[in-house]
């Protein structure tokens, strides 16, 4: 496993930034940044699907200057090794798990995007109450919901199993921006995510459809903020009789990878939501 070098500081919070990808331990690469205050406290970011640790690059700097900020790269994605055979969000969550129990930090603030909210989510359980908080990043709309049936699942997946490349690349110019987005960024996005391993990227989406929400939301007594874009809607109310303690905030005119599109909005929201759970683990 690869060291990673936090500061031994006084640090109460750490940051674990997660974007829909995979840490596992023995092989996953992990990021830290020191914080800039012996007073603040530890992060983590983790990425969403077919993505990896870079997706957060524009948050480190104004995260630093307050936490200690780790970013993880999940099993399978970016400099994490891929020697498993199980991609399922069950074990991504392990794996962040085995990262939190190496930090010194007494509070975690676990942040994820997409798939990495869902990995966040389900992490939270296992790591226990040094979690004071999650900030859930353009995901959760469908808490609430019916699940997907497996036929429904199987719809969803087929194309991906097909032409990897073409589908992958097909869902982020078509979908997962709004019109009139930076097209530069788009195809940087849509050409990264679609060189990710379909041996790890598939079983990933599947696993993430077969999530069973219902049954992991009762576990989670912590605040859980979520920065959400308008290219889809966000039933709050809906979402908050699942989650009594929801808290959702919408950037508007961004897409699925608002904290790319507009980073200085999107800091901005996020350290609101982050000192907000500070506070609130304070009292």
């Amino acid at each position: 496993m690869r060291e990673f070098p936090i500061a031994h500081r006084a640090s109460l919070l750490v940051l674990l930034l997660l974007t829909g990808c995979g840490a596992h331990q023995g092989s996953h690469s992990v990021t830290a940044a020191a914080p800039a205050s012996p007073a603040s406290g530890p992060a983590a970011a983790v990425h969403g699907w077919a993505c990896d640790e870079n997706y957060w690059h524009e948050q480190l700097d104004a995260l630093k200057a307050h936490y200690t900020v780790v970013t993880l790269n999940l099993a399978g994605h970016g400099a994490s090794g891929a020697n498993r055979t199980d991609w399922s969000i069950a074990n991504y969550a392990q794996d962040v798990a085995a990262v939190a129990s190496q930090l010194p930090n007494p509070h975690l603030v676990l942040v994820g995007h997409s798939m990495g909210a869902a990995v966040a989510l389900a992490a939270t359980p296992r790591i226990g109450e040094r979690v004071i908080g999650v900030v859930a990043v353009e995901a959760l709309r469908s808490v609430g919901e019916p699940p997907l049936t497996p036929r429904e699942i199987e719809r969803r997946v087929a194309p991906f199993d097909a032409d990897f490349v073409g589908a992958t690349r097909n869902l982020v110019s078509s979908s997962l921006f709004e019109r009139g987005a930076n097209a530069a960024l788009v195809q940087k996005v849509a050409y990264g995510m679609s060189l990710r391993p379909p041996a790890v990227a598939v079983p990933s989406l599947r696993s993430l459809l077969s999530m069973d929400l219902a049954g992991l939301l009762p576990t989670i007594h912590v605040p859980v903020y979520a920065i959400n874009s308008d290219l889809l809607p966000t039933d709050a109310a809906r979402i908050r009789r699942s989650l009594p303690d929801f808290h959702l905030d919408v950037l508007d005119h961004t897409g699925h990878f608002l904290m790319l599109e507009d980073p200085a909005r999107f800091n901005a929201l996020l350290l609101q939501d982050l000192a907000a759970i500070s506070q609130r683990a304070a009292h």
